[in-house]
C-alpha cells in the first residue's frame, strides 16, 4: 500500500512539467549569529541567496491578460455565459474570476494594467535624477553674415 502510494506520488511528480527561466543569485556578507553574549565575534558569513526573476515580456503577457482571458480560451461557452452576466473571467488560462465587468469593461482594465506596467518599466530605466547641463547657443538665432571668424588670420607679405 504505502510502496504503491510513493510510486503514484513519484509518476506524478515526473508527469508535471518544470519551468525554467532566468535566476538571479546575490552575495553578501553578514555577521554571524552569536550564541553567548560574552563571546568574541567570528568571521563574517557569506551567504548566497538565489530566485527566480519575471522577463520584462513575461511581465506584459501577464498584465495583458490580467482582466480578459486570451481569444481562443474566451470563446468557450463559460466564458459566454460569464460575459452574458458581466462575470469577468481572467487571468493567462482564463479561470480566475476577476470581478464584475462586461467585456468592453475588461478591455479597459487590461489597457490600464499595461499602462501602468509601462509607466512603471520606464521610471525603472531612467535616471532619479535629472542631467543637468549648460545651455548652449543655438546657430539659428542668427545670421551667417554676422559671425566673426574665430581666429584672425594676418596677412601674408610677399618676398618681393
Amino acid at each position: 500500500m504505502v510502496r504503491q502510494a510513493l510510486l503514484s506520488a513519484c509518476v506524478a511528480l515526473l508527469a508535471t512539467p518544470a519551468a525554467a527561466g532566468p535566476m538571479v543569485c546575490t552575495t553578501t556578507f553578514e555577521a554571524p549569529l552569536g550564541s553567548a553574549p560574552d563571546e568574541q565575534p567570528g568571521q563574517p558569513v557569506e551567504v548566497t541567496r538565489c530566485g527566480a526573476i519575471e522577463t520584462t515580456s513575461e511581465l506584459i503577457d501577464r498584465r495583458a491578460f490580467s482582466y480578459t482571458a486570451p481569444f481562443a480560451r474566451g470563446i468557450d461557452i463559460t466564458h459566454q455565459i460569464t460575459d452574458l452576466l458581466g462575470i469577468s473571467m481572467g487571468g493567462g488560462d482564463g479561470t480566475k474570476v476577476m470581478g464584475f465587468g462586461f467585456p468592453d469593461q475588461t478591455i479597459v482594465w487590461d489597457g490600464s494594467a499595461i499602462e501602468n506596467t509601462y509607466r512603471s518599466l520606464l521610471d525603472e530605466q531612467s535616471s532619479p535624477l535629472p542631467r543637468r547641463v549648460a545651455d548652449l547657443e543655438t546657430p539659428y538665432t542668427g545670421s551667417m553674415r554676422k559671425i566673426e571668424p574665430l581666429i584672425e588670420i594676418e596677412p601674408v607679405r610677399g618676398l618681393w
